[in-house]
């Protein structure tokens, strides 16, 4: 059993002697396994902060994209490569799901509580759907490409061996 001291009170505490690691380990922000304190990496960013932003994952200072939503073709600061920076779309998928539920439902509210002819809800909610998914469009593409950058995520290979053409597979 060892002692530690709480820092708030001067009593000692009776911790066992895994207790004590953990709590070394957990408070002093120790990697259990090779017992040194991990690298503070001060020039990579979070990477939802960047995105949302719209910033270089590697730095958080250059800018990610050229246009509204076309891709850099590196970071202005640097250097990073955005050329395989490819979010695909999924983006658009969550931003339209999540735009059509905010928008249907204040549809069926507005619709439930005033009952407006159809010509009006759709000259209402056309361009607040519109606005909604071109103003989520940007952030959501940043967060997912620095979100690649970020677990280092690539384009999906298969083993070698099923490539192998000298390899007869219906033997």
């Amino acid at each position: 059993m060892q002692l530690l001291q709480p820092l708030a009170t001067k009593k000692p505490v009776l911790l066992s002697k895994k207790a004590a690691l953990a709590a070394f380990f957990l408070f002093d922000r120790m990697d259990p396994m090779s017992h040194q304190v991990p690298a503070q990496s001060e020039a990579s960013p979070s990477p939802v902060w960047a995105g949302l932003r719209g910033r270089c994952p590697h730095c958080g200072k250059g800018h990610l994209f050229a246009g509204f939503v076309e891709v850099a073709p590196s970071c202005d600061v640097c250097g990073q490569d955005f050329s395989k920076a490819d979010s695909g779309d999924g983006p658009v998928i969550f931003i339209i799901m999540l735009a059509s539920l905010i928008v249907l439902g204040s549809m069926l509210v507005i619709d439930t509580v005033y009952s407006p002819p159809m010509w009006l809800q759709m000259v209402i909610w056309m361009p607040v759907m519109t606005g909604i998914v071109l103003g989520m469009m940007r952030p959501f593409k940043g967060v997912l490409i620095t979100l690649q950058f970020h677990h280092k995520a690539g384009q999906g290979k298969q083993a070698d061996a099923a490539h192998k053409p000298d390899q007869d597979v219906s033997a």
